[in-house]
């Protein structure tokens, strides 16, 4: 019988919004760690959603599978390094100009008034800084995607 203190993996997806494919996804990456089974279906303690809402934090800041798993210590507990989250901040950053570079140069270019846009001083640099890579969508880093449906 199912104590109380327990969830299996139904309900932790219930309860997370993280479909059941992406939990035991997560748990074969040693970000979460059941703590046995009910027939087939895992055992979770509560503790566990703590932890799905730091993976998701995570990956909504831009950090990768494998850096988010060494934001825990072996016991499960929240070892959160400031440095690379100082170091996120920075990315982010970076990033924010760059988008803002782009949309400032895409608002200018719909409304400029040259007949071409290749004849747009201020449309011609942003298209050398595209060029050079200074402006643009951010640089693709190697992950794994996570599966989003359950299976």
């Amino acid at each position: 019988m199912r104590g109380s203190s327990q969830m299996d993996i139904t309900e932790v997806s219930q309860r997370s919004g993280v479909p059941a494919s992406t939990l035991r996804f997560y748990e074969d990456k040693g970000l979460i760690r059941s703590i046995g089974r009910q027939g087939l279906k895992r055992l979770f303690e509560p503790a566990v959603l703590e932890r799905l809402a730091l993976i998701a934090l995570g990956r909504a800041a831009g950090f990768a599978l494998d850096e988010i798993a060494l934001m825990f210590a072996p016991d499960g507990r929240a070892r959160i390094d400031r440095r690379m989250l100082a170091g996120k901040a920075d990315e982010l950053d970076r990033t924010i100009r760059q988008l803002s570079a782009m949309r400032d140069g895409l608002r200018h270019a719909a409304v400029c008034p040259e007949p071409s846009h290749l004849a747009c001083p201020k449309f011609r640099r942003i298209l050398g800084l595209a060029a050079a890579g200074a402006i643009g969508p951010p640089a693709k880093q190697s992950k794994k995607r996570v599966p989003r449906s359950a299976g």
